[in-house]
């Protein structure tokens, strides 16, 4: 993809539609809009998929929890959350195979009643899913329990096992973007939305865009602008119609990542019992293993949220009960905190951020034209990009037919299954971030595949891959999204960072100056993340 082209494009071409914001939403929407011949623009004031949608807790899911609240508080939009959820599990796990996998897990129990309660509750999940061939739940002895995941602490009776799919999220939208860029879309990260200007009705006619990389200024003419900024929703919306009334809050939710050894096999498990009323998962990603997640209202403003101390001493107290062993807080290699959108009913109480739907809604202001994707969830992310569409088609006065069920992603498009010679951990993680495009990455340093740290499996050529096909323009935006090395482990991340900037560097052209600057910000960065736990 090539920023530079975009901008270009950007500036001086008419639109039928500018998505403002490029997380999971704003890609699908873009996706599905080009599919159905609108002629698209895309823009996020930072990189793609860099908030919410890069933090998520990895699972594409219908939500075990929401189906316990809504027979348990008669609450049946939480069941139509459910439905929404494994409807669309299985056209996140198709589209990009190589991204996504599906994943075992089990939820310890400490009696036979409480094991027959959540069988009995996982198989009505799983008759919620129909027929889309992710195993059925099973109830295991304890014997059978740890032989799946020895690391579960033996005290428990027994154990249900279920199955859900698990992602790459950060991958997964390079995929949704690249995919959109192929058929047309003109896409730029780092271009921060300052204003809109409107026609003579009132009507939104062109957004006021800032590059904040070099500061340069422009607008972009469209006939339709679309927020889909998640947790931010409220401000672009004030910024069209300064009389509309706040629907997000936002919610804090954190992970934290330890050692494998802590938690070995290829099982996950669910902790279903926490002193917050939250569901606590411990899933292998990668290489590590993920504990998480809080949820808690977040007050920070546009400020990125970090893991604190404390959120991880919580997690970590929490999987006690269920594991063997628990790593000390000095184990934690890495975190992330992100920001939930939850959506508030008009004029309802936001107390209880647990308690508010993570369904999504479609809104449309009358006065300025501004159409905002508002609540919602990762597994979602396609169905919300299809009911946007919807309204975006009959505004127009057309019905175009969604394409998104089964299209598949750049990276998908042949065979990516693991070959038979490529057995290790390390092939498998290349296939895994590139698909079929391995090739293609391998190819860039004439098939030398130098390391970029000797302790870690990342390869020199994925910077320059990430510079030159997936639009990375940081350090940050390779390290964070584009191969997920500091989420997993910010002490090799950090030592790792020099070299990355230097290829960067020759790659984009920096100048001396602003390649010293990426090292010395990014390196002060991991030093306070790691400082803070």
């Amino acid at each position: 993809m090539d920023r530079a082209h975009s901008l270009e494009r950007l500036s001086q071409e008419n639109f039928d539609i500018c998505i403002i914001g490029a997380g999971a939403s704003g890609a699908g929407v873009a996706l599905d809009a080009i599919l159905r011949g609108y002629k698209v623009a895309l823009i996020d004031s930072g990189d793609f998929c860099g908030q919410t949608s890069s933090k998520s807790t990895k699972l594409i899911h219908g939500g075990v929890r929401y189906l316990e609240q809504a027979f348990k508080n008669f609450d049946f939009g939480q069941l139509k959350q459910v439905k929404h959820g494994l409807r669309e599990r299985k056209y996140l796990y198709s589209n990009a195979r190589y991204i996504t996998k599906k994943l075992g897990i089990i939820t310890p129990v400490f009696s036979a009643l409480e094991g027959f309660y959540y069988f009995m509750g996982l198989k009505l999940y799983g008759f919620f899913a129909l027929k889309d061939h992710f195993p059925s739940a099973r109830w295991l002895t304890r014997k059978e329990m740890l032989t799946e995941s020895p690391n579960i602490t033996s005290k428990a009776h027994s154990g249900v096992l279920y199955y859900d799919g698990q992602l790459d999220d950060a991958r997964y939208v390079m995929a949704l973007v690249k995919t959109a860029y192929r058929e047309g879309l003109a896409a730029a990260n780092y271009c921060r939305l300052t204003g809109f200007d409107k026609d003579s009705t009132g009507k939104l006619s062109a957004a006021r865009v800032e590059d904040v990389l070099s500061g340069e200024t422009f607008t972009i003419k469209s006939k339709r602008f679309i927020n889909c900024t998640g947790p931010f929703s409220d401000a672009v919306r004030l910024m069209a119609n300064p009389a509309e009334e706040r629907r997000i809050v936002p919610s804090k939710g954190v992970h934290v990542m330890v050692p494998r050894k802590y938690f070995e096999g290829d099982k996950a498990l669910l902790i279903p019992k926490t002193s917050d009323g939250r569901l606590i998962f411990v899933i292998p990603f990668r290489w590590k293993v993920m504990i998480g997640t809080t949820d808690t209202p977040y007050k920070g403003g546009s400020e990125e949220p970090r893991l604190e101390k404390e959120e991880a001493e919580y997690l970590l107290e929490t999987a006690k009960p269920y594991l063997n062993e628990v790593p000390d807080i000095s184990e934690v290699k890495a975190g992330f905190g992100g920001v939930r959108p939850l959506l508030l009913a008009r004029r309802r109480s936001e107390e209880n951020t647990k308690s508010l739907l993570r369904d999504h809604e479609v809104e449309t202001d009358e006065e300025s034209g501004l159409i905002s994707l508002l609540g919602g969830k990762w597994t979602t992310y396609r169905l919300m990009a299809q009911d946007t569409m919807d309204v975006v088609d009959s505004l127009f006065g057309k019905k175009n037919a969604c394409r998104t069920h089964d299209y598949k992603l750049v990276g998908n498009d042949a065979e990516t299954e693991q070959p038979v010679e490529y057995e290790d951990l390390y092939w498998q993680r290349l296939l895994s971030y590139y698909g079929c495009q391995t090739p293609e990455v391998l190819a860039l340093d004439g098939g030398k595949e130098e390391k970029l740290h000797p302790a870690q499996p990342y390869l020199s050529a994925e910077v320059v891959f990430a510079c030159r096909y997936e639009m990375a323009q940081t350090i940050r935006d390779f390290m964070a999204r584009r191969v997920r090395w500091e989420i997993l482990d910010w002490s090799s991340c950090r030592e790792a960072v020099e070299k990355v900037g230097e290829i960067m560097a020759a790659e984009l052209r920096w100048t001396d100056t602003r390649k010293e600057r990426e090292i010395n910000e990014y390196q002060k960065l991991l030093k306070d993340l790691i400082d803070n736990v």
